[in-house]
């Protein structure tokens, strides 16, 4: 802890640093100068209006792409037909620019929420994907055995055998996802939403305040940043506990 804490004022240090080279509050404010505008929108309720319309939205698209992502890995990484059915998909969507995707969803479905939802769910379905397959595919094999002569049910199987092994990679694929699925949400709504942390800074970008975009900006990485160190890492931690026990 007091290493990310040291960590912190370091990049605060140069931040302010930068800022006194620069000169200029309209290129880059120093950290202080952001203490009023946070007050005044988080006083409105202007930020914590847009930082939950934001996080829904990434909480969706998150759930949408593990479950699928994760299902799609698994089977892959088990059944080789299946695997070299679905390849050449996964390869093209891997190479497919999220811009493509996003402009799109919006062109084929309208400026909705579910056109949002499905864009930054498919971005990120091929990326946790390919870790849960590779996952899949390093399985042990005499766990599966040791199933079979015991005569284990699917559900057994699953639960106590495959799970356990694949807990790294759906932690893995679960820390690399919110930290893309949060910056996908940002462009979907800079281009096409009302509201939200990306549209608020696509507002302000108008507007040449670069302040009010520090500040959106700030106000939601710091938000990642919580649920990075309050649940993914304690979770990762437990998941990986057993292999050093």
């Amino acid at each position: 802890m007091k290493t990310r804490i040291l960590s912190i004022v370091s990049l605060l240090a140069l931040w302010v640093v930068a800022a006194w080279l620069t000169a200029d509050a309209q290129i880059l404010p120093q950290p202080w100068a952001l203490l009023k505008p946070f007050w005044t929108e988080t006083a409105s309720g202007e930020l914590p209006h847009h930082l939950a319309v934001t996080s829904l939205r990434v909480v969706w698209a998150f759930a949408l792409a593990m479950a699928i992502g994760t299902t799609l890995g698994v089977l892959m990484g088990l059944v080789p037909a299946f695997d070299r059915w679905l390849d050449p998909w996964l390869v093209i969507f891997l190479n497919l620019p999220a811009l493509v995707l996003i402009v799109l969803c919006y062109l084929w479905i309208g400026l909705n929420e579910t056109a949002a939802i499905i864009a930054v769910t498919l971005n990120k379905i091929p990326n946790v994907t390919t870790i849960i397959r590779e996952g899949a595919r390093s399985l042990d094999g005499n766990l599966r055995a040791m199933a079979q002569v015991f005569r284990m049910s699917r559900m057994v199987y699953l639960r106590h055998i495959i799970l356990p092994q694949l807990a790294p990679y759906i932690t893995g694929a679960a820390r690399s996802g919110i930290a893309v699925i949060w910056k996908i949400v940002l462009v979907v709504e800079f281009l096409g939403r009302s509201d939200g942390i990306g549209f608020q800074i696509h507002l302000y970008f108008q507007l040449f305040d670069v302040a009010m975009v520090l500040v959106y900006s700030l106000s939601f990485i710091a938000v990642m940043l919580l649920v990075e160190w309050l649940i993914l890492q304690p979770w990762e931690r437990r998941v990986r506990a057993w292999r050093t026990a």
